[in-house]
Order: structure tokens, then C-alpha cells, then sequence
């Protein structure tokens, strides 16, 4: 029996890789131009950073981590997601003693347990910016600029942002009780994983998936009537800045994101274009995070945004992204000394800086013409024992399909003036 890949993981062919190379090439251009500088961290790391870090009663760890005991029995797992990971190399490599703020940006592939569906793999891809140093909100409504650039910049037209604030630890305590206040007579109705919550995180219950747990979730108490007056000011600060900066947003009090470490600032560009999974990109403030991870109290604000949703979203709104372009030089060869002398030039070429190929499978003319075609090459040198004999190669323009003799010394420079090759 062949073997397939893991249910939840795709491979990325060849002929789709290039879609990937373009928002990833976009997405570090707009981060120089914002002055984030990128991060690269483990694929892995201990479990206890998850578990401290996104929250234990959040979904993700409580359902959804790949995790496994090495060979000395230490607990490690697969990145579900990449915020936590940045603040702990922010905190072990004490770049918090740096300059700041610190802004930062990563891609790279996260590991989450759950039912695949569209745009949400098993294995799956994300872009992030972190901006660590700063309480004010000109840092959330940068970062909130920077996703709102970027979807504009990927053609994305039929997404909305939408904000909230999820207070700090000292107004959620007045609204942990006054959550627990309303389910507690609904408590027999909650799904087994909120009645869990019930007592350890009450506002989990607000980002229930449950169906059912959603609709008693509509009626539930507001966090924005719990905010102290920091975080309300905080609040209307951001809506302030998104003002200035231009951009439309929806209010919505039910956003409290998946993960325990968000404070104050939460939003999510949200679309219906993709099936269950409306949020393209989301991402908030934590202010405590780099603490609980074990570094000193440093304010941090960021987001993530899923590429293959990202992807889909692109194509439902018509944008094309432009295919690479094809081999500058394509080198048929026939007969040993034609592969020879071929080879040479197929040398040169390259140290000249084109893209260049020969024939490797010994096909007979006709084969080699069809290949290059296949690989949009520009123009197609041949060279057989005819062209050895007057020291001088048959070029092959692909596109007006004009051919002309070239003596083997003047073929780089032929090809260079030719206007098919002109970028």
C-alpha cells in the first residue's frame, strides 16, 4: 500500500509554490517598511511554555497540542502557535534589556489536533508581527495597520475588522463573577468542556464552538461594562488612533480570542467567504505574558494570520497572482560532443545570471523542443554535430519563433541584447 500523507497536512507541489513565494516575499516587504525585523525559533519547545503561556483551559491545550515525551522523558510539543514562542526567546535572550521597543515579525508552521476543514490544517502556516516595550495603543493600531495593509495589498475586499477589549485582571475579576452569575442557572446546558471552564476561566465560555453554548453565550453579560477606567481609556484610545489611521471597525464585545494571554486590546478581521472559519487574521494585547513566562513585566501586543486561509481568501476575490517566469535558455544537445559544448555554455550562462537547462534524458529534437516549451523557456540553443562543424549554434526565439546562427563566442552576448530577455 502507498503511503499518503498525514490526514491534515498537504504537500505544496511545484506548480502551486510559487502562490506561497509571493505572499511570503509581500509579507517581509511591508514588514521593512514598518521596521520589523524576523524571528526564527524552534519547530518545538517544552510543553509547560504552551501550558503557561496560551492558558490550560483554552482549547489548544486542552485538546488540540501534538505533544510527546523525548528520550529522557522530557514533554515537548509542536508549535500551536507562534506568539509564545517569540516571547520566550525575547525573555531567554534578554533582548528585553535592548532599546525598545522591539518589533518583530515570523512565519513559520504551527500543529494543531482538529477536524480539517477549509483554510484550518493539522499542519498548517502562519505570518506574525510582535511589538514588544509599549503600553500605548499607537502599538496595537500599528499592528492592527499592518494586517488591514497587507489583506488590502492581497486583494482581499470582503473582510471587516472588528475590535474589543477584554479588560486586564483587575475589572475581569468583577466580570468573571458576573459571567459565572448568568450561566450558573443554564450550567446543566453547557457542553462538558465549558462546565470545566465554568469555575477555572469563565470567559472561555463566550468562545465556545458549540452551537448550542453560543446561543446561551448571546445574551451574556458585556465585558466593555466591566472595564476599569485604565482599560476603558485604553480602550478609546485605540478607537481613536484606527480614526486617524483611517480605518472602519466594528465593535464586538463577544471577541475574546482562543488563547488566556490577551489584556485590553482583542480584534479579529473576519470573513464569510471561507466556510466555519471566518477570521483570517487576530491578534490582541498581552501584557503579562513575558511575566508569566518568566521574563520582567514588559507589554507586548501582536497577531497571527493564517496563510492558507490567506490563499483561499485571494482567490474568492478574483486576485491573480502572476506566475514566475519561465527559463531564459533551454540547450538542446545532440550527440556526445554536442553535450559536451553544451554543457560549457550551459556554465556560462548561468555565471552570466541566466536560468538556463540541457537536456539530461537523451531525447531526440523534437522531445527537447517540447520540453523547453514546457518550461516557457525564451529561446532554445541547438547544437548538434552541424553547429560543432561551422562553430556557431542555432537560436530559437520561442516567442516570435524566429531562429538565427550565432557563433558559440557571441551567444552570451546574443541572448543578453535580445529584447525577449529584456525584465
Amino acid at each position: 500500500m502507498a503511503i499518503s500523507a498525514p490526514k491534515g497536512t498537504k504537500d505544496i507541489l511545484p506548480g502551486e509554490v510559487y502562490e506561497w513565494q509571493f505572499v511570503e516575499g509581500k509579507f517581509k516587504d511591508l514588514c521593512k517598511k514598518y521596521g520589523f525585523q524576523e524571528i526564527r525559533t524552534p519547530m518545538f519547545e517544552h510543553t509547560e511554555l504552551f501550558q503557561r503561556g496560551v492558558g490550560d483551559t483554552t482549547d489548544i491545550v486542552q485538546k488540540e497540542m501534538y505533544t510527546f515525551d523525548d528520550h529522557a522523558g522530557r514533554s515537548m510539543t509542536l508549535k500551536p502557535e507562534g506568539t509564545s514562542s517569540v516571547v520566550r526567546s525575547f525573555v531567554e535572550h534578554k533582548i528585553f534589556a535592548e532599546s525598545q521597543p522591539t518589533k518583530l515579525f515570523y512565519e513559520l508552521p504551527c500543529f494543531r489536533y482538529e477536524k480539517p476543514q477549509a483554510g484550518r490544517l493539522r499542519e498548517f502556516h502562519q505570518f506574525g508581527i510582535e511589538v514588544f516595550g509599549t503600553p500605548d495603543m499607537m502599538a496595537d493600531a500599528e499592528v492592527i495597520c499592518f494586517a488591514n495593509d497587507f489583506l488590502s495589498e492581497m486583494g482581499i475586499k470582503n473582510v471587516s475588522l472588528e475590535i474589543n477589549s477584554v479588560g486586564c485582571p483587575k475589572c475581569r475579576a468583577a466580570y468573571r463573577k458576573a459571567l459565572q452569575d448568568y450561566f450558573r442557572p443554564h450550567f446543566d446546558e453547557l457542553c462538558d468542556t465549558c462546565k470545566t471552564r465554568f469555575e477555572r476561566n469563565p470567559m472561555r465560555l463566550l468562545d465556545c464552538k458549540s452551537p448550542e453554548d453560543q446561543k446561551l453565550a448571546e445574551g451574556a453579560p458585556s465585558i466593555l461594562d466591566y472595564l476599569c477606567d485604565d482599560c476603558r481609556s485604553s480602550f478609546e484610545d485605540l478607537k481613536k488612533n484606527l480614526d486617524a489611521f483611517g480605518i472602519p471597525f466594528t465593535v464586538n464585545p463577544r471577541i475574546v480570542r482562543g488563547l488566556d494571554y490577551y489584556t485590553k486590546t482583542a480584534f479579529e478581521f473576519v470573513s464569510t467567504g471561507i466556510g466555519a472559519q471566518s477570521t483570517v487574521c487576530g491578534g490582541g494585547r498581552y501584557d503579562h505574558l513575558i511575566e508569566e513566562i518568566g521574563g520582567p513585566s514588559v507589554p507586548g501586543v501582536g497577531f497571527g494570520l493564517g496563510v492558507e486561509r490567506l490563499l483561499l481568501l485571494m482567490k474568492e476575490n478574483g486576485f491573480e497572482i502572476p506566475k514566475p517566469e519561465g527559463l531564459d535558455v533551454f540547450i538542446a544537445v545532440l550527440g556526445d560532443e554536442a553535450k559536451t559544448k553544451g554543457l560549457g555554455i550551459l556554465h556560462e550562462l548561468r555565471q552570466k545570471g541566466f536560468s538556463a537547462e540541457v537536456d539530461i534524458l537523451a531525447r531526440n529534437l523534437k522531445g527537447q523542443f517540447k520540453y523547453a516549451a514546457r518550461k516557457n523557456a525564451r529561446h532554445t540553443v541547438v547544437i548538434g554535430s552541424d553547429e560543432l562543424a561551422k562553430g556557431a549554434a542555432q537560436i530559437k526565439n520561442m516567442v516570435t519563433h524566429e531562429q538565427v546562427e550565432v557563433r558559440f563566442d557571441k551567444l552570451v552576448e546574443v541572448l543578453k541584447m535580445s529584447d525577449v530577455l529584456l525584465k
